[in-house]
């Protein structure tokens, strides 16, 4: 994996700074250009065969309009990747990064010594974890303790209830739907492991499962 740039968030499009899309008379912001541009320039390396996640965190305050903000990043790519759009996806943390973590609550442990148990409800659920996060009594630092039970968390475990974290489950199913359909990498492992033939999918981002 390569971190190929930093992408704003972006909401429903309401700018009136538009150009039109290469060829096909469309209107698009100029912002969401650079994005689709970027995806394309990491695309078209010619050293290997080579995909693009566009994540995005999506807070409680923004999840009315999710459908909406996957549509405009969808958009960003399609129109400008034109025939390399399949291999580009847009997925979300929901309702951040954070959240995960507590669905595996001894990578927590592990790291700032607290007393808790996993969420017994989906994490996915949780308004604001990274608020959550700070009022422990060992407090939490996003960025040095973040990266820190990141390398604890056991992602199986994490995925390990078919009926929470449908967006992050999403964000694997198309992975390995893309080593599927690119390598003769043997996938069965994963369908048990992240419970792809059981588990919660997202209605919004699993759409994408079928452009294979």
């Amino acid at each position: 994996f390569e971190v190929i740039r930093r992408v704003d968030q972006l909401g429903a499009i309401t700018s009136v700074e538009r150009i039109k899309a290469l060829g096909n008379g469309k209107d698009i912001p100029s912002v969401d250009v650079k994005i689709g541009l970027a995806a394309r320039r990491y695309l078209l390396r010619i050293d290997d065969c080579r995909f693009v996640l566009l994540i995005d965190d999506l807070e409680y305050d923004r999840r009315d309009q999710a459908q909406q903000v996957f549509d405009r990043f969808r958009s960003a790519l399609d129109m400008i990747l034109n025939n390399l759009k399949h291999r580009a996806s847009v997925h979300f943390m929901v309702n951040m990064l954070e959240a995960y973590y507590f669905a595996d609550a001894e990578a927590i442990k592990a790291i700032l010594q607290t007393a808790l148990s996993d969420s017994e409800g989906d994490v996915e659920e949780i308004h604001d974890p990274k608020e959550d996060l700070k009022r422990l009594p060992s407090g939490f630092r996003e960025i040095e303790d973040g990266g820190r039970i990141l390398d604890q968390i056991d992602i199986v475990h994490v995925l390990s209830r078919p009926d929470a974290c449908a967006s992050l489950r999403t964000l694997f199913a198309w992975c390995v739907k893309v080593l599927e359909t690119y390598s003769d990498h043997d996938c069965t492992d994963f369908y048990e492991k992240y419970r792809l033939h059981n588990g919660k999918l997202s209605g919004i981002t699993g759409t994408q499962l079928d452009n294979f």
